[in-house]
């Protein structure tokens, strides 16, 4: 298993050791000792969720806000999706800048995104299994979102918007600029 910083520090790649063989493979999907080493911190993951969805669906960016914000371990089982994280913490030298990875049931990388960035995927392939870790359980009241396509964040989806499949929801998120948002210092580690 090696761990890789991305563009944005806090956000890091996670390239498992896959083992296999004519009978198939085997990987450690998750490592909390290697990741708590690579990292510097503990992180408690407390639930797993999984979603399926088909080609075009673009969920995201979501968050939570504290004292339930939530860091995220993401991966695909199957298919393919375009990751996106971006960082949403006032003062941070990345403010507004975001990560995009392709994560596919093939590549089996993984992202681990803390607390602080919203988060988002689009399916590629016609249809996709995500898995994801999270440290914190769901708060509707905490629940937030970023407009997926706003222009100051500059997501390239690359896809045509009139051909993506989004939720009510999604269709109705603020703009960065007038989104509820962390601050860099304060709610790191809340």
């Amino acid at each position: 298993m090696t761990f890789t910083r991305t563009a944005i520090p806090d956000v890091i790649m996670i390239n498992p050791t896959v083992h296999g063989d004519e009978r198939g493979y085997f990987i450690e999907t998750f490592r909390a000792d290697k990741l708590e080493a690579f990292l510097g911190f503990k992180v408690n993951f407390c639930q797993d969720n999984e979603s399926k969805s088909t080609q075009g669906v673009l969920r995201g960016l979501h968050y939570q806000l504290p004292p339930h914000a939530q860091t995220k371990l993401v991966r695909v089982i199957e298919g393919a999706v375009l990751d996106i994280a971006v960082d949403i913490r006032k003062g941070s030298p990345t403010f507004g800048a975001h990560v995009s990875v392709e994560l596919t049931g093939e590549n089996k990388r993984q992202l681990f995104i803390p607390k602080g960035f919203a988060h988002g995927f689009l399916v590629l392939s016609e249809s996709a299994t995500f898995a994801y870790k999270v440290d914190n359980y769901y708060s509707p009241e905490c629940d937030r979102g970023i407009a997926f396509d706003d222009e100051t964040i500059g997501i390239d989806w690359k896809i045509e918007k009139a051909k993506l499949q989004l939720s009510l929801k999604d269709t109705k998120q603020p703009l960065l600029k007038e989104a509820d948002l962390f601050d860099y210092c304060k709610d790191l580690y809340v």
